[in-house]
């Protein structure tokens, strides 16, 4: 299992950024797959899945605000955050859950991209 992130970087409060993770060494359609957090000494927090499908499931400090999407044809999944907030900053890596539907755990995860809010 091979997941690699891109689309981090430093923004202000109330910015935006898109989020990407290309999956490859399993077949993609057949597993949901997520987005794990993990902030400066805190352990890793489930922020978001989707299943293969399409249906989706969040934190509720994230839902309205941000929006998990694939592309199975690409092998690809997406985070698109928005009205970002100084508490989301931290290491957001792209997750592969156990089953096709969502539980909220994973069996791999990414190194990363850093994602940063502030002023």
């Amino acid at each position: 299992v091979q997941l690699v992130e891109s689309g981090g970087g430093l923004v202000q409060p109330g910015g935006s950024l898109r989020l990407s993770c290309a999956a490859s060494g399993f077949t993609f359609s057949r597993y949901a797959m997520a987005w794990v957090r993990q902030a400066p000494g805190k352990g890793p927090e489930w922020v978001s899945g989707i299943s293969p499908g399409g249906i989706t499931d969040y934190i509720a400090s994230v839902s309205g605000r941000f929006t998990i999407s694939r592309d199975n044809a690409k092998n690809m999944v997406y985070l698109q955050m928005n009205s970002l907030k100084p508490e989301d900053t931290a290491m957001y890596s792209c997750a592969k859950d156990i089953l096709e539907s969502i539980t909220r755990g994973y069996s791999d995860r990414g190194q990363g991209t850093q994602v940063t809010v502030s002023s």
